[in-house]
């Protein structure tokens, strides 16, 4: 099944308030808001998703720890792009610095930014073309570096600030570049 997506706009607009409510009311379900305002309703991930993604938060986590220049979410951590947008990506990082502006209630809710890093993690019931979407979303708001992790065909498509989109054909690590400082994702146990 791919995601569901529902223009609520005649119902009444979905704001950010309103988002947040609905997510805490549904805890079960995986909900994003698109820059339109319409809400995305996405299918659970299946047992072997579920695992390459733990695997990856808590390698991304296990450096994050170490290195504690920044804080590590996982999929369930949402924010509010710029561009109005709330996204929840497989996995993400901000740097401590800008978290440092939001008080301990703030952080509770949904943070109004964009993280300094992301990952999507293609799973068996999500499309490429999306996902490909919105990396590119991402970087409109202001993602320094991004990941896209496609068990399927083995291959990772990195995006940077820049706009450079660069893919690599069955990689066994990814570096975590100037963003990231001496982070290497082994990719064992989640590419293949």
């Amino acid at each position: 099944m791919t995601a569901l997506i529902l223009n609520l706009d005649a119902l009444a607009p979905l704001g950010d308030k309103q988002f947040y409510e609905l997510c805490r009311t549904n805890r079960e379900l995986r909900l994003e808001r698109t820059v339109e305002r319409k809400l995305v309703i996405m299918s659970p991930v299946g047992f072997g998703g579920s695992a390459r993604n733990a695997r990856l938060t808590q390698r991304l986590l296990n450096w994050a720890d170490l290195d504690g220049s920044g804080v590590v979410c996982d999929s369930s951590g949402g924010f509010v792009l710029p561009s109005g947008a709330i996204r929840s990506p497989d996995a993400a990082w901000v740097k401590r610095e800008r978290l440092s502006t939001f008080d301990t209630c703030e952080q509770e809710k949904f943070l109004p930014l964009c993280p300094d890093f992301v990952v999507e993690l293609r799973s068996a019931t999500d499309e490429l073309k999306p996902l490909q979407m919105k990396m590119q979303e991402y970087l409109d708001n202001g993602v320094a570096l991004g990941w896209l992790i496609d068990p399927q065909t083995r291959q990772v498509e990195i995006y940077r600030a820049n706009g450079d989109v660069e893919i690599l054909l069955a990689p066994t690590n990814l570096s975590g570049e100037a963003v990231l400082p001496e982070f290497v994702l082994d990719l064992q146990g989640i590419l293949d």
